[in-house]
């Protein structure tokens, strides 16, 4: 749910955890009310990319960093065509922009856009109380719309959880369209957008491949329809359990043996098409500082995350399932959650974080010429 009344105007905004615990401060965007999941992102910088992110659907995302908006808002870095968090929490918002490439301040977009926010929150401690307690329900509450606390409270535990929610067709686009490739086309891709970032097709163009984004309700012959030499399912929010057409149609394209390549909810959708189970998260993993380790290489990335529910596969052997021998490629260091996957009997691999990540480290860009190498292999 999206705010009321466009602007922030510095009216007293209070926050309100699904366990009782609240956090008061001022309004900031829209004032009105909003609900959502509460977690928290440790990137610094970023913060249009953040915003815009389809996978941060129905979320309230709360930034450590403390002070946010002093870049402003442009046109070029959005990953989507508007912004899909429920609600935002600040520290210290920038008093006025000041970035060569600002068009706009935040406080003005986030007002523009009816997303309702909270600034002056104390966001360390509210940081170490979702760490502690796990991510849960939230409400932002502004304006006209502050009543009592426990009339508050009632309404957060009345709002829908992120466990079971299947979400995936409400961010995705509803018709195919086609990104070209930059230079000499090599490839041909068929991209299943589940929450799709505009940069992800973006990477794929660099090198080369066309790239025909599809709805996540597209069927396994509209798939095969754009002659595809590999499939790609991309990023997304929700709970990968209730995801049964996307891991179905990954499924025919396993069957097919066609190269393929997932992101994020798309390492999620291998998981289960291989037979492998999904979890939630305590409280997930979002920032662009997560050290990951490529098991087959060895090699650390510092990696960027967005995701609240992860693979439960087995980290010390390979597995047999029914596409042949599968294993888990890469691993967080911090606390050992499977970062990716990849099949050795058949062309297809997946990573948890996001390689096309905008604001964000570099470090895993190679894993789109690993999937490049996997078409000329498939061709060869």
């Amino acid at each position: 749910m999206r705010g009321g009344d466009a602007g922030g105007d510095g009216r007293l905004a209070v926050l309100v955890l699904e366990d009782g615990r609240t956090f008061r401060g001022r309004a900031y965007g829209a004032v009105g009310e909003t609900f959502g999941e509460a977690v928290f992102s440790t990137g610094m910088t970023g913060y249009q990319e953040t915003l815009t992110d389809p996978s941060y659907h129905r979320q309230v995302v709360v930034m450590t960093a403390p002070h946010v908006g002093n870049t402003g808002v442009n046109d070029e870095d959005p990953e989507s065509g508007r912004i899909w968090v429920s609600g935002y929490v600040v520290r210290d918002p920038a008093r006025r922009p000041s970035n060569w490439r600002s068009q706009r301040s935040l406080d003005e977009e986030l007002a523009a856009q009816g997303v309702v926010g909270i600034s002056g929150v104390d966001t360390r401690a509210l940081t170490r109380h979702l760490r502690e307690r796990g991510a849960m329900r939230v409400g932002i509450f502004s304006g006209n719309a502050i009543p009592d606390e426990g009339t508050l409270l009632a309404r957060v535990r009345q709002a829908p959880e992120m466990a079971g929610a299947d979400l995936s067709a409400e961010v995705a686009t509803g018709e195919a369209y086609v990104v070209p490739a930059i230079g000499t086309k090599k490839f041909t891709v068929a991209a299943i957008d589940l929450g799709i970032k505009g940069m992800t097709p973006r990477r794929m163009a660099e090198r080369g491949i066309e790239v025909h984004v599809l709805p996540a309700t597209a069927t396994l012959d509209e798939v095969y329809a754009v002659k595809p030499d590999g499939v790609f399912f991309s990023n997304g929010p929700g709970d990968p359990s209730t995801a049964d057409h996307p891991v179905a149609l990954m499924r025919g394209v396993l069957e097919r043996s066609t190269a393929l390549f997932g992101i994020c909810f798309g390492n999620q959708i291998l998981g289960r098409a291989l037979g492998f189970g999904t979890y939630k998260l305590k409280y997930g993993h979002r920032g662009i500082n997560q050290p990951v380790q490529d098991r087959t290489t060895g090699k650390v990335e510092v990696t960027a995350h967005n995701h609240g529910f992860a693979v439960d596969a087995p980290l010390d052997r390979v597995s047999d399932t029914e596409f042949g021998r599968a294993e888990v490629s890469h691993v967080c260091l911090n606390d050992q959650v499977v970062e990716g996957l990849q099949l050795l009997d058949r062309p297809a691999f997946s990573v948890q974080y996001h390689p096309e990540a905008a604001a964000g480290p570099h470090d895993a860009a190679y894993l789109f010429d690993r999937f490049v190498s996997l078409m000329e292999g498939q061709r060869a």
